[in-house]
């Protein structure tokens, strides 16, 4: 479920809160970033099943908003005929079913943070829209139709809202750091949801990359510095951000030291995290150096990679 991609930003992340840190000593470092970078990846999928919560949540509010509307002193026709259909979607419950998701969205340091004034401001949005009302409107449960006005839920009343964004900004401690994460994942969820082992989002080879690309990084810090330092001539160095410079350590370490990942696949990544993480410039900076810095490296016969496919998923 996690990505190479969300493994890189989690240890894009860690280095910069080491470098923040005064760790002198690589040993120090490595320990420190071990215990940073297994609670940040602990945090992201906390945050992960939260935004799932919230997006279940508010389609079986409808059985809230019914039980509600039918409990009123003066009760309408319209409070007698609340339509829960969405409450038993199919989609739904698969996911709410699954013993992995169960468990962990039964921890109550999540729980605390789905709070069911913001479920029923997102419910009431959603009974609002267009797409609700088709849904409603028929009876058939499609496997297509079930999925599709769940995910209605996250993308447009809760990832593209303003107001839910800033709602999270504020109550979700590392929001902003993992947002763009927790929008790939959800993405991820959408695609292949029955596969997800929610216990177990980060796999034994990808943790092992983890820790393998943070410790290379922080070992080669001085030999890095070495190969990128002459590639910012056309570069003004006091307006360099942190995050390109670790961001470019990271991937001259991919280049040189993780065989099996192929050249083309770590520069396009190294651009498409500047882009997310870092300045608008970002992306044509990490690329630019990158590009010569191997083109030096493959001159001097120094990039051995192993024959394999291009996936790095």
């Amino acid at each position: 479920m996690i990505s190479r991609r969300n493994i890189r930003v989690k240890v894009m992340q860690t280095l910069y809160t080491i470098a923040s840190t005064e760790h002198t000593e690589v040993a120090e470092s490595k320990r420190a970033g071990a215990a940073i970078l297994n609670e940040k990846l602990a945090r992201a999928l906390d945050l992960f099943i939260i935004s799932i919560l919230y997006t279940v949540r508010a389609a079986q509010y409808a059985e809230a908003d019914a039980l509600h509307r039918a409990s009123k002193y003066l009760v309408t026709d319209a409070d007698k005929n609340v339509n829960t259909k969405i409450a038993g979607n199919e989609f739904l419950w698969q996911t709410l079913e699954n013993q992995t998701f169960a468990e962990k969205a039964k921890d109550l340091k999540i729980q605390h943070f789905v709070h069911d004034d913001q479920v029923k401001k997102i419910y009431l949005q959603l009974v609002k829209s267009n797409d609700y009302q088709e849904y409603i409107s028929t009876q058939s449960r499609t496997p297509k139709e079930e999925k599709a006005i769940i995910k209605f839920i996250w993308e447009q009343l809760i990832r593209d809202s303003e107001d839910v964004q800033e709602y999270f900004y504020d109550e979700l401690q590392g929001w902003e750091d993992d947002k763009e994460m927790i929008f790939m994942l959800m993405d991820n969820f959408f695609k292949s949801s029955a596969k997800v082992n929610f216990l177990n989002l980060v796999s034994s080879e990808k943790k092992e990359y983890a820790i393998s690309l943070m410790n290379t990084v922080l070992e080669k810090e001085a030999y890095c510095t070495t190969l990128i330092q002459p590639q910012l001539n056309n570069w003004d160095a006091e307006r360099i951000a942190i995050i390109d410079m670790i961001l470019l350590r990271m991937g001259v370490c991919e280049l040189l030291f993780f065989p099996t990942i192929p050249t083309k696949v770590t520069i396009n990544e190294y651009i498409e995290v500047a882009k997310m993480y870092s300045t608008p410039q970002s992306g044509q900076f990490v690329n630019g150096v990158l590009d010569h810095i191997l083109k030096d490296l493959e001159k001097e016969k120094q990039i051995n990679k192993e024959a394999r496919g291009t996936k790095d998923s």
